[in-house]
């Protein structure tokens, strides 16, 4: 039995986190945590997703030794968390979406002390999704324009989504550029015809959209669309708990859904 804790635990991804690992034998939930002043402090996690009452209370801070913590916060709260996970000695599950440089470098940092996997998608084929585009565009190179389109629902606070962005560095990677190279956020206005090698990235918002990305491949007289869809949450809260029965007991250091997949 793995024991986990749940950062988040009263956000949309932390909800379903919790519920799915109350229902699983294979985990028991030890810990949930929300940011300071939440209306979900001191209340009984189980609550959270309406089934019996579990003893585990909602807090502000990890404040007890798991096996792994997943995180579902903000970057701010994540950076918190890895400092409590630093000195208990927890590994950390982390899907939080938004993280910058800073983050990601305080991630590295810390990984060398406890195990770390981050990815901004948890589900298998998403995962699946990043090697066959980069696949893609190795083969296709600057003759096939690359645009990315991504849709969430109303209420997600980053744009581009980490989704959008993780296939997109994935793309420049495999073509010797960087992302900050070949961005383009968007267009307004007189934007000109469009340059080679360039990688448009677009963001929808509106409604209960789960999470869908279409990588579109453009070229003369054809186009290859490579698509996701998400159908509910708990795509991702699965891929979480598969993430944290994995890293379980690893060494220190940076993992990612790849190592949990076997498909580096």
């Amino acid at each position: 039995m793995t024991e986990i804790g749940i950062s988040g635990a009263a956000g949309r991804m932390g909800r379903r986190v919790l519920a799915l690992a109350l229902a699983d034998e294979a985990f028991a939930v030890k810990a949930a945590v929300e940011a300071d002043g939440h209306e979900a402090l001191g209340k009984d996690a189980a609550r959270l997703v309406g089934v019996a009452d579990t003893g585990v209370m909602v807090e502000s801070r990890l404040a007890r030794k798991v096996d792994v913590l997943l995180d579902f916060s903000s970057p701010a709260g994540t950076l918190k968390r890895l400092e409590e996970c630093r000195r208990l000695g927890v590994a950390i599950v982390i899907g939080t979406t938004g993280l910058g440089k800073g983050e990601m470098e305080a991630v590295e940092r810390v990984a060398r002390t406890i195990p770390c996997l981050v990815s901004a998608n948890m589900s298998l084929g998403v995962n699946l999704l990043t090697k066959l585009v980069a696949e893609a565009a190795a083969a296709l190179g600057n003759s096939y324009d690359v645009e990315i389109i991504e849709a969430h629902h109303r209420m997600k606070k980053d744009a581009p989504s980490g989704t959008a962005l993780l296939l997109a560095r994935m793309i420049a990677e495999s073509k010797g550029t960087t992302l900050d190279d070949v961005a383009v956020y968007g267009r307004c206005g007189h934007t000109g015809e469009r340059p080679r090698g360039v990688m448009g990235i677009h963001a929808i918002r509106g409604g209960d959209i789960v999470g869908d990305h279409t990588v579109l491949f453009a070229g003369d007289g054809e186009r290859i669309e490579l698509v996701h869809r998400a159908h509910s949450r708990d795509t991702f809260a699965k891929g979480a708990l598969r993430a944290a029965q994995f890293l379980a007991g690893k060494s220190p250091g940076f993992y990612t859904m790849d190592d949990v997949l076997g498909i580096k």
